[in-house]
């Protein structure tokens, strides 16, 4: 389903979030079939390639039911404690207008402003300048804000970020990219196992039972490495498509973002000068990949920017410029690095033997009728 406005973008993540929740369940399938073949083999390593497919697609038919409710219970446990998750990842936690009264107004009169059911906002102990959007409902949903962002921007610029936030939540890309977490999560932990099992093992090419019929040993071990191959291709494959999904969420995703924010706000040059700020400023100590790739920047490249999750920052800044009419007023610099600009200037050199010597504490300044310093002469 392509997207080509607004309400298209938004009813494309509703249906690309139910077709991921849909391929999560084949993807657990998939591993359950290559634990299967690794189980299998392990037990007996002397049949053919045939024995092993056989024997594991049996087994895959009598696990279905316990993989699906597996599956099913692993997605009721992330809807309903991801977000404790999150917060215990970068320590984020609720603030009230009382602790937070310039950041709460700011949010709450852009949601009163549009008709939009005001998230919970949440603050993250960090110097780095980042904000996120988490939930899959409306009694979930919040926005976190680091405090090192909180310092570095201005009102304008705040209000921009947080209605950057919003339209992220009004689209959808927050459930979407949930849900993507969890597919992540959940085939990274399967597929852990399984090559755990195979490789803690002490699996053995030519062991196992003793009582196979000939016809079933035909190969002497090789059916066993051709079904240890297919079984380590399936989980790579199954790893992969997990990453792809998460790289194929639209990085477009963002643009709209910005585009919302803009809409919310009508000032381009706060969203512009916003992200000038962000920009390769936004690194979360201790946060995860996925963690990241919901945040307003990821300065997480992947290779060649080939899989990086965010649009870069100067594409984002050429959109807002060409489309809303912005001012791009380049790199700017935060407090921060004019504080560690400072903390690292070149210290005063020592004393030398010529030089003068230092005057003596609490000396009265030189007067005018005073001996100017010089080496002492002796008659």
């Amino acid at each position: 389903m392509a997207a080509y406005g607004l309400y298209t973008h938004i009813a494309s993540n509703k249906f690309r979030s139910m077709l991921l929740l849909a391929g999560l369940f084949v993807l657990i399938y998939v591993l359950v079939f290559a634990g299967a073949l690794v189980a299998e083999v392990m037990s007996d390593s002397r049949r053919t390639v045939n024995f092993y497919l056989a024997a594991a697609t049996h087994d895959l038919i009598k696990a279905l039911p316990i993989a699906t409710v597996a599956s099913a219970l692993w997605i009721v446990i992330a809807y309903f404690f991801h977000q404790k998750m999150i917060d215990a990842l970068t320590g984020g936690h609720d603030v009230t207008r009382q602790e937070q009264p310039r950041l709460y107004n700011l949010l709450e009169n852009l949601c009163i402003s549009r008709g939009i059911p005001m998230p919970k906002l949440k603050i993250m102990e960090s110097d780095a300048l980042n904000a996120f959007a988490t939930g899959l409902n409306q009694r979930q949903y919040s926005v976190t804000v680091t405090t090192g962002l909180l310092n570095a921007l201005n009102d304008q610029e705040m209000e921009a970020v947080l209605g950057h936030e919003l339209t992220h939540i009004r689209n959808g890309d927050v459930q979407l990219m949930v849900v993507a977490v969890i597919i992540a999560g959940v085939i990274g932990f399967v597929g852990e196992m399984v090559f755990r099992v195979f490789f803690n093992g002490g699996f053995r090419f030519g062991g196992g039972r003793s009582s196979s019929s000939d016809s079933d040993r035909r190969g002497g071990g090789g059916g066993a490495i051709f079904a240890i191959l297919i079984a380590a291709a399936l989980v790579a494959l199954a790893w992969v498509l997990s990453q792809v999904v998460r790289l194929a969420l639209s990085r477009s995703r963002e643009y709209l973002a910005d585009a919302g924010s803009v809409e919310l706000t009508k000032n381009p040059d706060a969203m512009i000068s916003a992200l000038r700020k962000i920009e390769n400023r936004g690194e979360l100590p201790g946060a995860t990949s996925a963690v990241m790739e919901m945040c307003i920047d990821n300065p997480r490249e992947g290779f060649a920017d080939l899989f990086a999750t965010h649009p870069s920052v100067d594409s984002r800044v050429q959109a807002l410029v060409k489309f809303a009419g912005g001012h791009d007023p380049g790199p700017i610099a935060v407090p921060s690095d004019i504080a560690e600009s400072g903390d690292q200037a070149q210290p005063p050199l020592p004393p030398g033997p010529w030089s003068d010597p230092a005057p003596a504490p609490n000396s009265a300044p030189p007067g005018p009728w005073s001996t100017p310093p010089g080496p002492i002469r002796h008659s």
